[in-house]
């Protein structure tokens, strides 16, 4: 019987057609974060990774969108009482006294049936945890899951599971596509822009310095889920004293002058009709397409799920500001194309290119960057 501990990564069910992406942003992200690894391979539809250090691992490749779960585990031979041993002395290492288990099978091999791995296995542990006084639970009843995934060749019994962030792998569209953050919303956005696959171009627009840290923070955030060793971002300063409305439009029209001039075919509004009119909606996603510019509403939908995003990436303290944002019944029909255009215009007047390194000091290389431009 040999066995080794891996991390086991589950794609999500939207990444299952596009794993060989999948596998590709692991091995990318394991070498930016210099953690070393044996190789990263395919079983069936999971990805095996046989990193030096799991748990390191795990915390890098968690960082990718197109994942369903990840878990450390041990492989062992697809043999019925190989697995049955390794499930047994697993979760007794990991079982604390008079805490409920509960296992369960799932995958499928040509050597035996889940649910009779799942019956001895039970059975096997009920009556091995009679000094801890651990006893069986329920699916819905259970202090401890002892997790099994079996494949033709491989059974993995893990010993940690950890919930993904969904969605596509970056950049499986293999499409680029332009975005704007300036407020905690659109930060929101830009995540589920990333989120859906696309190849992420970030323009920054803030209103004084204080802002500026503060929505640098928020990139600080999003970053390391962009996976690329360089990051081009676009920078400028913006008037906003003219209201939220004019201000999202007058964003709108400087983001279609960039990717005019850069060659990006689509461009992503952090708007939503949940929370802005339709008619808002429209009419700036009619600004875009009248320069044969292709709309996204990455938002379009959401709801309460805002707020989890939020969560995902960090941003819990400025839920509260969100929360304010869908309170608040703007004026949308008083827009002055002349104004709009003038904010626009000037804050194309500021704007930087400048590259980063995705990492820990972000915050600092960004605003060391923009002072140097200046």
């Amino acid at each position: 019987m040999s066995e080794k501990t891996v991390l086991v990564v589950f794609p999500s069910i939207y990444s299952l057609n596009k794993i060989n992406n999948l596998a590709t942003n692991i091995s990318k992200i394991l070498k930016m974060r210099d953690q070393h690894h044996d190789g990263v391979r395919k079983n069936e539809s999971l990805i095996i990774v046989e990193a030096t250090d799991p748990v390191l691992a795990s915390s890098s490749v968690n960082l990718l969108f197109g994942i369903d779960k990840i878990a450390i585990a041990k492989e062992t031979d697809s043999n019925f009482e190989s697995v049955l041993s390794i499930i047994t002395n697993t979760a007794l290492s990991l079982l604390l006294k008079g805490e409920k288990f509960y296992v369960k099978v799932d995958g499928k091999t040509r050597n035996f049936l889940a649910k009779d791995l799942e019956s001895a296995a039970t059975a096997m542990l009920v009556d091995k945890c009679t000094p801890l006084e651990a006893k069986p639970g329920s699916e819905s009843n259970h202090d401890r899951l002892v997790y099994i995934y079996l494949t033709d060749l491989y059974a993995y019994v893990c010993i940690f599971i950890d919930k993904g962030l969904g969605g596509l792998p970056y950049n499986s569209q293999k499409e680029k596509i332009l975005f704007c953050i300036h407020d905690e919303l659109s930060a929101i956005a830009c995540l589920q822009t990333i989120k859906m696959g696309f190849e992420i171009k970030i323009l920054v627009c803030y209103r004084n310095e204080s802002d500026l840290l503060k929505l640098v923070k928020i990139m600080n955030k999003i970053l390391p889920r962009i996976i690329e060793e360089k990051i081009t971002l676009y920078v400028c300063k913006m008037n906003g004293s003219s209201g939220l409305p004019t201000t999202i439009t007058a964003i709108t029209q400087l983001m279609i002058s960039i990717a005019s001039r850069e060659k990006i075919e689509r461009i992503s509004l952090g708007i939503s009709p949940m929370i802005f009119p339709a008619s808002f909606c429209e009419y700036n996603a009619n600004m875009v397409s009248q320069n044969r510019i292709i709309p996204w509403f990455s938002l379009s939908g959401i709801d309460s799920e805002i707020f989890e995003n939020a969560k995902e990436i960090g941003l819990e303290k400025y839920i509260s500001n969100l929360e304010d944002l869908c309170k608040k019944h703007l004026n949308y029909k008083k827009i002055s194309m002349p104004i709009v255009s003038r904010h626009a215009k000037d804050a194309l007047k500021t704007l930087k290119c400048i590259t980063v390194t995705a990492g820990p000091k972000n915050v600092y290389d960004i605003i060391d960057s923009l002072k140097t431009n200046h």
